[in-house]
Order: structure tokens, then sequence, then C-alpha cells
């Protein structure tokens, strides 16, 4: 075949030139559980933990514990049928109750809580390490559940059939191997499942590829495969939307994720391939005959709402009936859908200011969850008055507020909501709302006059408030800007004193993300609040910290992330990755020239992405910083592909196997920047070993290789449990974390 009867995706990759892989000598502690290789971790966490495992390491952990344990939080729930579920961890039960109430027991200050399951119980019963990764109550009675428990903490989990009445797990019942499996109900006695069966089942990046309908009783290995994907592609995903009562189409959706930002979406509604008994067919013909593919760009997100089809483009899509813009939000009739017209309507357009950040739906409204300038907004949407528009009340500035539906099934609760709302100082408060309630309604204090033409939007009525867990008085938010080297405007939050004097003498840690269009936002955090905020110097003669001065915590909104919408991520993808690193040192810089801080007095922490981030902090920019905290992180760029599930972000930072990515890749590749004779500051690598999506491998060889290079205060540490969040438990959460704020409070005061 000759180059001119390529086809063109075929003909760019044959011209693509692969990239040689420089010289690695830690590729054997690439080996996870090999014996050296753990024995090397083994005394690497001795070193760590001789050096800063000390009394106000010990006073910080226990702090975080007991708030992290602490029998006033709000115990956030989840509506099925007459019940109230939540998920609970406290000193007593480490792993967690999963448990539900009434509606009137919850709102009392002490909830009768009926227990259903123990997981501390369970792990003992069955001496497996479990870690409660949620669960997914079927609609139809509320009385069966499909519970996920990993174990070990890491993204694989396993899933199991459970019966609330009875408190037990169901024999013969739904019970699905450890994997990173996707599943969602169809029925009664049917499930469709995305999970791993064999090597061929899963894409290069370690996710599903093939979907399976599993009747009850039936293997898994036996459930006829109805949908697949290229093993190149990212993943299979799959969902329903079924529904009690007959008043709308039952539904399956199966997505293609081709990379991390396209997709594609297919769905079938399930009345259309019953049998005669109403029993849902597992012929893969009859599924794909009835498969509607929703075409349009992939990089348009597609969702369902009853009989509207949502549609949130990535970039500006011109379709036949309107011009959608990146970020913005269009819905259409399904039944247009499936007849092949996509005709679009825009119900929000973002502006240079605002963009919308999630959605939630009501029986008769839709909230549309927004930032601007990274303020919390919220606008309903009346869905029985053409999408008439009025905001509801009460956000204050600096604070973030989230709503949710809280069981729009239920006619009694059809349009009520959960609203939630926090701050950097401020602890949540949960207050529920009713949206187009009458005046005298119970949930509701009054109506507030919209600001256009739009329903009586209700203030709600709050609930249940959390209590303070560190002190905050004479503290204070403040929301400054920042200038990127190509001008652009980077905003940032500043927690500190009131009356911060501006000398450079504030111990200040620095945080952010910047990346797969997460957004960071104001929060109560009592574990920043405690390991930082809560600290103030002693002022010793041996330091040159004054005496007094508390912790300066400040988020920076760069980006990479999503607070202005998906142009913010994708102007700082793959080539201009490096946007992202010059945004976070202006905010440094900005810091440092406003006298918050000195580079001394700076710190800076990340995890994950964020590890990727403040590990460029420092190699590119050392000099800015006096400590880093890289928690999970990714580092070698060269190989983060091969690592863990790193082949499905490609689309984030390039493919460093194609020399042309690698070329741009390389100069953001932490790994790869440690240079001889260079002043590092000080620095903490902490990761798990049960970690399976970013893996603890790039941390464990960024620091051995500056270990080698003589590079002083490297430090490293490897929690065995807890996967990407290295936190299965409180105790967990609360010594890792005073880990790294140990180790920062210590660089930056000296003592």
């Amino acid at each position: 075949m000759t180059s001119s009867e390529l086809t063109e995706a075929e003909q760019s990759e044959s011209e693509q030139t692969e990239a040689e892989m420089p010289e690695d000598e830690n590729l054997w502690l690439e080996d996870i559980h090999g014996d050296d290789q753990l024995a090397w971790v083994k005394d690497q966490n001795q070193k760590t933990l001789a050096r800063f495992h000390d009394d106000l390491f010990d006073s910080i952990a226990g702090d975080l514990r007991t708030a992290l344990d602490s029998d006033d939080r709000i115990p956030m729930v989840t509506k099925r049928g007459d019940h109230f579920f939540n998920f609970w961890r406290d000193k007593t039960n480490p792993k967690g109750l999963w448990r539900r109430t009434t509606w009137d027991s919850y709102r009392t200050e002490a909830p009768d809580w009926e227990i259903l399951l123990d997981i501390d119980e369970l792990a003992a019963r069955e001496d497996t390490g479990w870690v409660w990764a949620g669960a997914m109550v079927r609609r139809s009675d509320n009385r069966r559940a499909l519970v996920l428990l990993s174990p070990d903490g890491g993204d694989s989990h396993r899933v199991r059939e459970f019966d609330v009445v009875d408190k037990a797990f169901v024999d013969g019942g739904f019970d699905i191997p450890a994997a990173k499996t996707r599943l969602a109900w169809l029925d009664d006695d049917t499930v469709l499942v995305a999970t791993e069966t064999d090597e061929d089942s899963l894409t290069t990046s370690s996710y599903p590829r093939q979907a399976r309908v599993l009747r009850r009783g039936q293997d898994i290995a036996e459930a006829p495969i109805v949908a697949e994907v290229p093993r190149d592609h990212v993943a299979i995903f799959v969902g329903s939307d079924v529904r009690p009562g007959d008043e709308t189409t039952d539904r399956a959706v199966i997505v293609d994720a081709l990379d991390f930002f396209n997709s594609r979406l297919s769905f079938v509604d399930l009345d259309e391939i019953r049998t005669a008994d109403g029993s849902l067919p597992t012929d893969p013909e009859a599924w794909s005959n009835a498969l509607t593919t929703v075409d349009v760009p992939t990089d348009v997100e597609v969702g369902f709402e009853r009989d509207l089809v949502l549609f949130r483009s990535q970039s500006t899509w011109t379709a036949t009936t309107a011009e959608v813009p990146a970020g913005g939000l269009a819905v259409a009739d399904i039944a247009d859908v499936k007849a092949g017209r996509i005709n679009p309507r825009v119900i929000f357009a973002p502006d240079s200011h605002t963009s919308l950040q999630s959605f939630t739906f009501t029986r008769d409204y839709l909230v549309l969850e927004l930032l601007a300038d990274v303020q919390s907004r919220l606008t309903v949407l009346d869905l029985r008055n053409d999408f008439s528009t009025s905001t509801l009340p009460g956000v204050p500035a600096n604070h973030m507020v989230g709503l949710g539906a809280v069981d729009k099934f239920d006619p009694a609760t059809a349009n009520d909501y959960w609203m939630v709302s926090t701050g950097f100082l401020t602890p949540s408060t949960l207050s529920y709302g009713t949206l187009g309630a009458d005046p005298g309604d119970t949930h509701s204090a009054e109506v507030v006059k919209p600001e256009t033409s739009g329903p009586a939007v209700p203030s709600p009525e709050v609930v249940k408030s959390a209590p303070a867990l560190f002190p905050a008085e004479g503290l204070s938010v403040e929301q400054h800007f920042a200038t990127s080297t190509d001008g652009t405007t980077i905003p940032y939050f500043q927690i500190g004193s009131e009356d911060l004097e501006l000398d450079g003498n504030n111990p200040t840690l620095l945080d952010g993300y910047g990346g797969f269009e997460v957004s960071r936002t104001p929060g109560y955090s009592p574990v920043v609040g405690i390991g930082w905020l809560g600290r103030s110097a002693l002022g010793q003669a041996t330091t040159s910290m004054p005496s007094g001065r508390r912790g300066v915590y400040v988020l920076a909104n760069i980006r990479g992330g999503g607070e202005y919408g998906p142009e913010w991520h994708t102007s700082a993808m793959r080539e201009n990755r490096m946007r992202c690193y010059e945004d976070y040192s202006a905010v440094a810089r900005d810091l440092i020239d406003r006298g918050v801080a000195s580079p001394q007095k700076l710190a800076c922490a990340g995890g994950s992405n964020g590890g990727l981030l403040v590990g460029n902090m420092l190699t590119q920019y050392p000099e800015l910083f006096g400590a880093v905290s890289c928690g999970v992180p990714l580092l070698d760029m060269r190989r983060y592909t091969k690592l863990s599930a790193g082949y499905s972000w490609k689309a984030e930072y390039g493919d460093p196997d194609i020399a042309e990515d690698w070329e741009f890749i390389r100069r953001f590749s932490p790994y790869h920047l440690i240079e001889d004779d260079r002043n590092y500051p000080p620095v903490l690598f902490w990761t798990a070993t049960s970690d399976d999506r970013v893996g603890p491998v790039q941390a464990r060889k960024m620091a051995a290789r500056m270990q080698a290079k003589g590079i002083e205060d490297v430090w490293f540490f490897e929690d065995t449990e807890g996967g990407h969040s290295a936190a299965s438990d409180n105790e967990q959460t609360a010594f890792t974390r005073a880990l790294s704020y140990r180790f920062l409070w210590n660089a930056l005061t000296g003592e």
C-alpha cells in the first residue's frame, strides 16, 4: 500500500518518529512488590520517620485524627425510598459503618442510626483489609444494593450484592471479583458490567474495554459481550437511567472513552428490546441493533435527563441550529436525536469571567453551579417555563456552595434539594430547600423575588452545621491576582492573619493542581487548618522566624484547571503545559513581591498531577521555595504511559514515545530535569504501595536519583495501603498529612 492510499490518521502515525528512551538507572524500582524494592522502601521510611517523627509530629497527627473522627461532623446522606443512607468513620470504626435513618430522626441532634454493614467487622471476619468504595441501591424497591469494596484502598474493587433489610450479602447474588469495574442496574436481576475477565478485556490504560449483560447467578466470564472498544482507547464506561414507575423510558448507556477528553456515547431504550416476559435479552445482536450512537464531535459531553439530551462542549461546536460555545450547555429532544437530527438549543453560555462547573436536576428544575472569578453562584432554570432563570440567594463571597437533588423520583421530595455552604474559615452548613415552593412550605423560610422572570426561589432551611475544628480567630480570607509570563491574570486565595506583617517572614504554604479541568475552590479543611493555619512559630533563638507568626495558606487557580471553563484547561495541555508552571511560579513571585513570604519562608505542596506541578517547582524554580512536599506524584514523564494507569493521560500531557511529543514533554519531566551542582530546597516525596492509578514508582525513582547525586534533604515515605489518596482510614490520613506538615514546618521555621 502506498502512502497515498493510507487514511489521514494512518499517514500521520506512519510519519511519527519514535523517541529514544533516556538512560534510567532506577528501572529496578519499578517492580512494585519485589523484595529488594520493598527493602529499599523500608530503609527510606525508617530514615524519614527517624528525622520527623517527634513530639510535634505526634501532636499534629493526634489533632488531625481527633478532628477527622469528630462525632460533630455533618453526616451527609443520600435518600433512597424512606431512608437516608450515610457512610461514617470514627475512632471506634476506622474502616467505617454503612448505615441509614429516617428523616425525622436525621433532623435531630443525635439521629438513631440503623447499622447495615460494619466494614471493620467484615474485614476482621474475612481477613481482608476492606476499604469502602460506595454502594448502588436499586431503584425498584430500594432493598438490594451493589456494594463496592477495595481490598487495599486502590481503584480495584470487588462488587457484592447486599440486602439492606436482611443486612447481609445475598447468597447467589451478584459477586464480581476485584477489578476497576463499572456497572449499573438494568432491572432487579440484570446489570450492565464493564470489568476484567482476562488480559484481552482491558485497555492499554488498565481499564475495562468490554461491556457485558450479566444476569443473577451467571458467571461474569459467561456473560455475553454487548459492546467493546479498541485496546488503545482509555476505557468503556456503562450507566443506566432506570426509574421507578413507567413515566419515562428506562435506558442503558455505553460510553467509548477515546481518550481522557474525547468520548462517544450510545444508548439503548430498554423497552424496545425487552422480551415477551419482560426480561432483557443477552443476545449481543439485539443490543447492537437497538444501540443509538449520538453523532456529535467527540469533545462534546453527552448526558440524559428523561427525554432531554444534554450537550457540553470542550470547544466551540457549530451545530445545525446553534453555535454551542466552549463550556456552554445545550439541550435537544431525545426523539430528534434518535432520528438522527441533532438540533441543540443553548441554555447557558459562559463569558470571560463565568464558567459552568456542574448542574443538578430536580423533577421540574435545572440548577447550574457557576463560578464567577472563582466565586460561587447558583442559577435555577424552570423546565416547565421554557428554561426561565432565577438566582438562588445566600451565596457569600469567598465561599463555595454546592447543591444536589434530594430524591427527584419521590413525588414528596421531587423538587427538594440539599445545599452545602463552606469556606476556608467557615465550617460546612447543610441546608434543605424546595424549588418553586409556596412561602408557607415547611422547608423554606421565605420566598425571594427572582431577578428575572423565573420561578420563585425560597431560602433553604439550615438542617445541620459543623463545628469549628481549628481556631480561626484573627484569620481572614483575601483574593488576589498575579500576572503570568504571557500576561494572563491568575487568581489566588490567601488565608492568613488579619494583621499580617508584609515583611516576608510568614511561613507560607502554596497549594494548587492545574490539570484535567479540576477546579480548586474555597472549602473548610480541618487538615489544612490544624496542620498549617493553626501553627504559630515559637521564635527560637536558633531560627530566623519571628515569634507568633502563624501559617499562611494560599490556593492558586492556575491554568490547566476548570475555574474559567474548558478553555482554561485546554490552553495548558500538551505543548502548552509550561503555562501551568509559569502561572504557579507567578503566584509565588507575587507572594514574595507583596511581602507575604520570602523564598526561604515559602513552601509548596501538591499530590498526583499536583505532585507533577510541585515537582516542576522543585526542578525549574528552586530559587522560589524553601521546601516542597510532593505526594503520589507523576515525575518520570518519559515512562509515565507505561506505569499503572498512565497511558490514559496522553491527551493531557502528550505521548512520550513519539519524538515530536517528547520534545515538549521533556521540558516538564522533573525526573529528567535534575541537574548536578544546583541548589534544591528540602523535598519530601510520599506515596503508597497500593496506588494503582499513578503508582509509587515515580516517587521512588525521583528520590533515588536525587539522593544518588548527593543532593541533601531528600526524604521519602511510602505507606502500604490507601491507594492513590494514601488514606484508607482516618488514622492513615492523619499520619501522612502530619508527616508532610511536620516536614514543611521544620524546613521553613527551623522548629
